[in-house]
This record gives C-alpha cells, sequence and structure tokens, in this order.
C-alpha cells in the first residue's frame, strides 16, 4: 500500500510544465511533499523568477493534490531554481549546444518559400501550423523572414501594442505556444518602435547577423520534441535562404505562389535553389485562386493556372512536384491574419480554411526521404 505522501507526488509529478510540456517529476521542479494526517504542503520550484506560466503549474499542482482520494487541506509553497539546479534542467534538456534537427532527426523540417512578397506564404505557414497542431501533431514554426516577420500578429502573439516573448532559462529559450504551435520571431525580441507599438521595429541586418540570428533559433530555442517545424522563409533568394540551405540542407521545401504569371515565374526560382542546396521541392501552394460569388460565378482576380505552372516547371528535372493546394481568396482568411485568430480556427468552414485543412492532411501524409538518415537496422 502506498502511503498518501507518496500517491501525492506520485499525482504532482504528472503535472506538465505549460512551456517544457514535460511532467514537473522529470524536471525535477517537485522539492517536497510533507502530510500531516490527511493534510499536505507541496513544495515546488520553478524555473526562474517572474516565470510567466508560474500561476498556471500552481494552480494545476493544486488541483493534482486534491484529486488525491483521502487528503484533507492542501498548501503549495512555491520556490524558485537555484543557478546549479537549473542550469542541470538546461543540460538535461540540451545536452550538446548542436543542431538538434539534423538528417538524423525524427522531426519534418519544412521551408516555406515564395519567389516575392504578397503572396500570402506567411498566413499559409500560420495556418497550416495550426492546421497541423489540430490534427494532433507536435508542431514548431520558425519565422526566419527577419525583415518582414508577421508570424506573431498572425498567431495572435502580439495583441494590444504587447508581443509575447520567449521565456529564458539561462542559455535556452522557452518559445511562446498559439493555437498548440510553439513559435519564434525576431519580431519577440524588438524593442518598441517608433509609433510606441512593441515589437514594430525595423531590422536592417545583413547576411552575418542573418545567418547567426536563424542559427540561433534553431539551436537555442528549446522546442521540445516535434513531428513537424515549420519555417517561414522570406520571399526571394537571398541570405536566409542560403543559410537556411547550409543548416537545413535535408529540409523539405513547399513553394507558394499566384495564379499570375508575375508571382508564378519567380517563385520557380525559390525552389530552385532550394534544390541547389540538396533541399527537396515537396509541392506547390497556389494562394489567392479563384473565389466562388454568391450568384454561382467565379472571381479570378489573379487569373488561373500559376500554380499548375510552377509544378510543372519544377517537375521538368524529373522529380515530380504537385500541386498540394489551390486556396481561393477568401475575406474570412484576410480578417483573420489581421486579428490574429487564424482562419482554420476562427472559420473552419470557410473555404480556404478547408482547403487548408486538407493541405495539412496531405502534407501530414507524406513519405518522408530517408537520405542522411540514421536508420535502427544493422546488416549482418
Amino acid at each position: 500500500m502506498t502511503t498518501l505522501t507518496e500517491r501525492v507526488r506520485d499525482a504532482v509529478g504528472r503535472v506538465a510544465d505549460p512551456e517544457l510540456r514535460r511532467p514537473l517529476s522529470e524536471l525535477d521542479m517537485v522539492r517536497g511533499v510533507e502530510a500531516t494526517g490527511v493534510d499536505v504542503r507541496v513544495s515546488i520550484a520553478l524555473t526562474i523568477v517572474g516565470c510567466p506560466a508560474a500561476d498556471r503549474i500552481e494552480t494545476d499542482v493544486r488541483r493534482a493534490a486534491e484529486s488525491v482520494d483521502g487528503v484533507g487541506a492542501v498548501a503549495i509553497d512555491v520556490g524558485v531554481m537555484t543557478p546549479a539546479e537549473r542550469q542541470a534542467l538546461t543540460s538535461r534538456l540540451r545536452p550538446a549546444r548542436g543542431m538538434p534537427f539534423g538528417p538524423d532527426s525524427l522531426t519534418r523540417v519544412i521551408a516555406v518559400t515564395s519567389g516575392k512578397g504578397g503572396v500570402g506564404k506567411s498566413t499559409v505557414t500560420a495556418n497550416l501550423a495550426v492546421a497541423l497542431a489540430r490534427r494532433g501533431l507536435a508542431v514548431g514554426l520558425v519565422d526566419a523572414d527577419v525583415h518582414g516577420f508577421s508570424i506573431p500578429g498572425l498567431l495572435g502573439l502580439s495583441k494590444g501594442g504587447e508581443v509575447t516573448q520567449p521565456t529564458r532559462v539561462d542559455q535556452l529559450m522557452l518559445p511562446p505556444v498559439a493555437h498548440g504551435v510553439k513559435a519564434i520571431s525576431i519580431g519577440m525580441f524588438l524593442q518598441t518602435g517608433e509609433d510606441g507599438a512593441s515589437g514594430q521595429g525595423a531590422v536592417a541586418w545583413r547576411g552575418p547577423m542573418l545567418h547567426r540570428t536563424v542559427q540561433q533559433f534553431l539551436t537555442d530555442v528549446y522546442f521540445g520534441d516535434l513531428d513537424v517545424l515549420l519555417l517561414d522563409m522570406p520571399p526571394g533568394t537571398g541570405d536566409v535562404a542560403i543559410s537556411v540551405g547550409q543548416l537545413l540542407p535535408h529540409a523539405d521545401v513547399l513553394v507558394v505562389t499566384t495564379p499570375q504569371a508575375a508571382a508564378s515565374d519567380v517563385a520557380v526560382r525559390s525552389g530552385l535553389v532550394a534544390r541547389q542546396t540538396g533541399q527537396r521541392v515537396i509541392g506547390v501552394v497556389e494562394n489567392m485562386a479563384a473565389m466562388a460569388l454568391p450568384d454561382g460565378t467565379t472571381l479570378d482576380l489573379f487569373g488561373s493556372g500559376g500554380g499548375a505552372e510552377v509544378a510543372a516547371a519544377l517537375s521538368a528535372s524529373g522529380e515530380s512536384v504537385p500541386v498540394l493546394a489551390s486556396i481561393p481568396l477568401s475575406p474570412a482568411l484576410r480578417a483573420s491574419g489581421d486579428a490574429g485568430d487564424p482562419v482554420v480556427v476562427s472559420h473552419p468552414d470557410d473555404a480556404a480554411a478547408d482547403e487548408i485543412t486538407r493541405l495539412a492532411e496531405r502534407v501530414a501524409a507524406l513519405p518522408r526521404r530517408l537520405a542522411g538518415r540514421l536508420l535502427p537496422v544493422a546488416v549482418r
């Protein structure tokens, strides 16, 4: 028979840290449990002073302790880890500083690219990330569009002039979570801009700084175990595209375009550059496609056929590249992006949301290539 103290410790230890997404017992955050008759006192240690998840952790610990049969009053003592305890924790979370998303990683890495700006690449990326998370996948999102970052706003992490920032635990950054997606962006670190809005400052960086920023997002941010990591790439084939190609040569690539020729012609280039670094183009997404009108007609505001043309051009080398989605023009998609409420959540029945949901299904079902991966098999 287990004692009341042991049962409470077991229940409290199963509570998950909302940022690290691991049980408190695994993180050594439960310092002790004492029982006096049926009353218990639980001592926990937060990772840092001012932990943004402190109230939630205390509430969850109290609820877990109170759920144990036979428990009377519950008291919670909240402390903070010592520097040595915090160092031990970060060492366990990240045993060696390096690329956690290398070729042998179980995480599928997908870079979302476009040839030019204004095609809705970031909107597609944010909604695809949320749609994948709603399918039960563990999803991370890196806003690699350092100069034109927009992911915090699209995910609702930037509202009312305030931007949700990552929590720092020594050298690790814990990304904020929105709609089940762990996201990181340079916009979470900028000081207040001239317009008074936090996170709206401009970034005037060149190659080396851009490379270092993307590298730090991939190595110093603790995403935990992910099924999918999406990268919202800047448009074109500049410094960041080259850096990501060097850091993640095994990544898959989704090319976003609009139906018009002006966008589709340059979209092909982003796919070709990705291939030069060893990355694989897994598909094309056509955004702002024809919209069905109430009278039964359709509105081809940006023409038609651009997605198919990009897919055909990228398939010319012999590697078949399909059109994975054709997302129609949608007022709901635009309004949801402005409000920081992804359309796949706020208007799941909208035509654009429905197509993005199908895109998530197709992406999740695509087979992974095995080149460069270490497989758990041996030749005899």
